[in-house]
């Protein structure tokens, strides 16, 4: 594997993307229907305002739930919520030229798993944890350095 090879080679640049004003019911939607874990919030123009995690998700959800009284009260709080609410604003944000390397290391130093690729503030990607695992495993043993 060589990590200095850029993340717009291992990157997802086909993503799902929300408004700010998605409602939680939209997210939690979203969430169910997909096997990814990272919802990025963007605007109209793809400029990201925030990301929201599967697992932040449902720990609000779980909040909400010992809070409340019922079922109804929960669903009602739900349609209140949107992403702008529970997303993680102005996160961490790679280019498409930095490398993998570099990714790694954001990723062993930190508690997130995925961290959006952007380019003149335009979300163009995400790369996670999976991304760099799939390319590590999918990559010869010896590779020639560039």
């Amino acid at each position: 594997m060589n990590p200095n090879r850029p993340i717009n080679e291992v990157m997802t640049s086909k993503l799902v993307t929300v408004g700010p004003m998605a409602s939680a019911y939209q997210i939690k939607a979203i969430f169910d229907q997909n096997e990814f874990h990272h919802l990025p919030v963007v605007e109209a123009n793809d400029k990201l305002l925030g990301i929201i995690s599967k697992q932040d998700f449902y720990k609000v959800a779980y909040v909400l739930s010992l809070q409340t009284t019922g079922r109804t009260w929960s669903e009602k709080e739900y349609e209140v919520l949107c992403a702008k609410d529970l997303m993680t604003e102005h996160p961490l944000t790679l280019e498409s030229e930095d490398t993998i390397g570099l990714a790694a290391d954001i990723f062993l130093a930190n508690q997130f798993h995925a961290i959006p690729v952007v380019e003149d503030d335009r979300l163009i990607g995400l790369v996670t944890t999976h991304d760099l695992l799939l390319y590590s495993f999918n990559s010869p043993i010896v590779e020639e350095w560039q």
